[in-house]
């Protein structure tokens, strides 16, 4: 061939791997459906059995993903990966295997970073930054929220509140008060700016007022400001349907830290039990007794009682396979 019939024969076979693609958009609409319905079920359905579910979504996304697909495609199924990665690696936290859910929170900022989207790549640093916070180190959950408020710069919206949120309550716990504050506010100026907006509750990327005021009171609770977290803690509470998961959970076991650093450890004990043995079994993983065993480290040291025994009794309690 003459040097013009090659160079047309490699436009044209340029222009046909560019073209080939095993995904139509229609099969991603379905397939963010598909996310979109186990992000709603995810808010209120046990991580154990969630986690099959999830599963199994991945893998019909990483079977797409591995053939090649044209540029936008696979942006979209990178963002599929990056979530779904996300919220496998909540359940693993939940379910106490921690590890795991360190190198699942690392391929969901892995599939994130290949999306290339700013926002999205932010929202998975600061769930990220869950793991640590309660875990440890500290420092790295600050680290990695701050990092996601940094990517969120210029972009007023949800995730810049729940970076911001996250950001404050890591800072509370290490005793930061003043950088605590500073952060809870740039939260609460950043949610405002999203609520003409709107946002779903039931989603567990979204970041409605009852999550807002979840980390407020985790912040608030950490810096022994008792008065101003129990006025949080309640109209928390008074923001969730009947059917949800953890998070009332938590709010009444960081009200029982308050009646704790308040003086009452008897009904501080009491709280935290009536609300462990209110759960449903699925839910009473191990990040919920870890918060519940919390309650007994805020007592005085020492200090026991009919209380604290049976708050111990329960938690020592075998709770199943999970």
């Amino acid at each position: 061939m003459s040097l013009e019939q090659h160079v047309d024969a490699a436009r044209r076979e340029v222009d046909r791997t560019l073209a080939t693609g095993t995904v139509t958009a229609t099969q991603v609409d379905l397939l963010d459906e598909q996310l979109l319905w186990a992000r709603e079920q995810y808010v209120y359905t046990p991580p154990a059995p969630m986690l099959q579910v999830l599963l199994g979504q991945l893998k019909e996304v990483s079977d797409l993903a591995a053939q090649r697909q044209p540029a936008a495609v696979q942006v979209r199924l990178s963002e599929l990966t990056a979530m779904l990665a996300t919220l496998i690696a909540d359940a693993l936290m939940k379910l106490g295997h921690l590890t795991r859910a360190q190198s699942w929170y690392a391929t969901a900022r892995n599939a994130a970073e290949d999306s290339g989207n700013p926002e999205l790549r932010a929202r998975v640093r600061a769930q990220a930054a869950m793991l640590p916070y309660y875990y440890g180190p500290l420092e790295a959950a600050v680290s990695l929220s701050r990092e996601a408020r940094i990517l969120c710069r210029g972009r007023p919206g949800a995730t810049t509140a729940f970076s911001s949120a996250a950001e404050a309550r890591a800072l509370a716990k290490l005793g930061n008060t003043e950088s605590a504050m500073a952060a809870l506010r740039s939260a609460r100026a950043a949610f405002e700016q999203t609520r003409d907006r709107g946002t779903v509750d039931n989603d567990a990327f979204g970041f409605p007022e009852r999550r807002l005021r979840l980390y407020e009171s985790g912040t608030l609770t950490a810096l022994g400001q008792t008065s101003q977290a129990r006025r949080v803690q309640e109209a928390a509470l008074r923001l969730y349907p009947a059917k949800t998961g953890i998070d009332p959970a938590l709010l009444h076991f960081e009200a029982a830290i308050c009646l704790a650093h308040d003086g009452s450890p008897t009904e501080a004990c009491q709280l935290a039990a009536a609300t462990f043995l209110r759960m449903v079994p699925g839910q009473r993983t191990p990040i919920v007794e870890k918060r519940a065993r919390e309650v007994i480290e805020a007592l005085p040291p020492g200090k026991s009682g009919r209380g604290v025994r049976e708050l111990r009794e329960i938690l020592a309690r075998p709770t199943g396979p999970m």
